[in-house]
């Protein structure tokens, strides 16, 4: 019994197929991002990412910010990973 399918093909199969052995599949990992995130305060947080010069500052504003209970002048309203989240899906 093979140990796992990718593609509709078992893993003992992928070892062999074609003539050049092995071929990468959807398993095989293509990137692995490096990041160093910072808890700041609160719901600061600082992230450090790749090809970026300068941390990305991460927080809360508006309905999040009423949503987590943060007063409205506790802190700079930043962007918050859901908006980036939702921007890079967008993108």
């Amino acid at each position: 019994m093979p140990r796992f399918w990718v593609g509709g093909h078992s893993s003992d199969s992928l070892a062999t197929a074609g003539t050049g052995g092995y071929k990468p599949g959807m398993t095989d990992v293509a990137y692995q991002s490096r990041i160093r995130i910072e808890r700041v305060k609160g719901p600061i947080r600082r992230a450090f990412l790749p090809a970026e010069q300068q941390p990305v500052i991460f927080g809360v504003h508006g309905a999040v910010a009423k949503h987590y209970k943060v007063a409205p002048d506790a802190y700079e309203p930043h962007a918050t990973t859901l908006d980036y989240v939702i921007a890079a899906a967008a993108g």
